[in-house]
């Protein structure tokens, strides 16, 4: 196949393969402005918000890893199928939950469809172009299907809770996963890696318990009493020593602890944890701020958000032509310090400040994004051979959610106890760390190992 061309056969199979990633990035950055109203509708304070992201978060991070080998071994077409159908289901019921402790329950059943197909997209793609520079527009168009979802999904979010109500983000969901689940059937091929691990339950198991009482700890530590506070942060360090202990140990982990070799691959996945920590405690705290604070509608609230993901979605191109220049190190570092700059602009100027302002922060971030997302998933895949595409991209997606998942617990935390403020100092020192990691490890080994690299990103 001639690799300066794109073909419309690859441009449908590209489509079918990230369609499922599409409509859960929409309804994860759709559901940030809907926070509010189903706070007032269901009640559960600043915590109920945060239970909201993060119930869906923790079975979807706990799950990816586990998901990306059932994928390599069993059909990664199968999985990314079955993950649809149970993320459109779950959708259903969350759309009908009755009260709020339900539609915790109906997320996170939620969450685990995602996590069943969002590694399967980037594994077919990676496998299916298995061409340098085919496989790099494939990363490419990853990073835009993700951007055009942050685009879209605070605006709709906006539309829908302040026009039919917030239920209908649920909804939306239904016709578009019907729609992949019939694109998948009729253009993606099937394709597995034969060496695929054995399901490793200990490791699964040790994995969401550590990660649930890690979450259960930082939401709701300042509310609970000192001592269950201190049991429940006893299990998840014993939980994540143990998990770690396991892997090593285990003849097939779930998690190969040989990957972490690659200072390259750790790189990569240090800038995605701090990126989306970042990033979404943001989300939160900015919807918490704009339309309790400022008293502004859902739909204003994201029109005022809209610099950042434009910011994103306009400078994509131009990062994949850059990262392909001078490799992913200069932009992961670049793009982490600017979302840095941008979050500590928000601290100083503070949540009542002219919202001009606060919107440069918000380019700010939607810069840094970009400059990260695209490199950062580029270098990751490729640190791995092609055979582990599977397990890499769930080790990604898992940085990526554990972000989500701690940022928004810490960030909601800090906002609820301290103020706006610290929580965004926290962010973008944090932001900082990740720029640090970047720097250091995020540089190409070899002149040839830097070709590969760039032809990735």
């Amino acid at each position: 196949m001639d690799t300066n061309r794109i073909t419309y056969r690859s441009i449908v199979m590209l489509i079918a393969a990230y369609l499922g990633l599409f409509v859960g990035l929409i309804d994860a950055n759709a559901i940030n402005l809907a926070l509010p109203a189903i706070r007032g509708d269901l009640g559960g304070g600043i915590s109920g918000a945060q239970w909201t992201i993060d119930a869906y978060n923790i079975t979807f991070a706990a799950a990816l890893l586990t998901s990306g080998s059932i994928g390599d071994r069993f059909g990664r077409r199968r999985l990314l199928r079955i993950g649809l159908t149970v993320f459109v289901v779950a959708s259903l019921a969350c759309a009908a939950a009755p009260s709020l402790p339900l539609l915790l329950t109906a997320r996170a059943v939620q969450g685990l469809g995602a996590a069943l197909m969002l590694p399967q997209g980037l594994a077919i793609a990676a496998a299916a172009f298995p061409d340098p520079i085919q496989r790099g527009r494939a990363t490419a168009a990853w990073a835009m299907a993700a951007a055009l979802s942050t685009a879209i999904g605070p605006i709709l979010g906006g539309v829908l809770t302040d026009t039919i109500g917030w239920r209908y983000i649920f909804w939306l969901n239904v016709p578009v996963g019907v729609l992949a689940l019939l694109m998948t059937r009729l253009y993606l091929p099937e394709s597995r890696d034969h060496q695929a691990t054995r399901i490793d339950i200990r490791g699964q198991t040790l994995a969401m318990l550590s990660l649930g009482a890690l979450t259960i700890v930082l939401v709701e530590g300042r509310t609970m009493a000192p001592a269950w506070a201190a049991v429940l942060a006893v299990v998840a360090v014993s939980g994540i020593a143990a998990f770690v202990a396991s892997q090593r140990r285990a003849a097939q982990p779930m998690l190969p602890l040989d990957l972490f070799r690659s200072r390259r691959l750790t790189a990569a996945l240090v800038a995605t944890f701090a990126m989306t920590f970042g990033i979404y405690g943001l989300l939160l705290v900015n919807s918490f701020v704009f339309q309790q604070q400022r008293g502004v509608s859902a739909l204003a609230t994201a029109l005022w958000f809209l610099p950042m993901p434009v910011t994103y979605l306009l400078l994509i191109p131009f990062v994949n032509a850059l990262a392909h220049r001078t490799g992913p190190r200069r932009p992961m570092t670049a793009g982490l310090g600017l979302m840095a700059a941008g979050l500590f602009l928000y601290a100083a100027a503070g949540p009542h400040a002219d919202v001009w302002l606060l919107e440069l922060c918000f380019v700010l971030a939607g810069a840094g994004l970009a400059l990260n997302t695209g490199p950062a998933v580029g270098l990751a895949m490729a640190a791995v051979p092609v055979r582990r595409a599977g397990l890499a991209s769930g080790v990604v997606n898992l940085a990526r959610l554990v972000g989500i998942t701690v940022g928004v617990a810490v960030l909601g935390s800090a906002m609820a106890s301290v103020g706006v403020q610290f929580a965004m100092v926290v962010g973008g020192a944090i932001q900082l760390c990740g720029a640090v990691v970047a720097l250091r490890w995020g540089r190409e080994e070899s002149p040839a190992m830097r070709t590969k690299e760039a032809c990735h990103a």
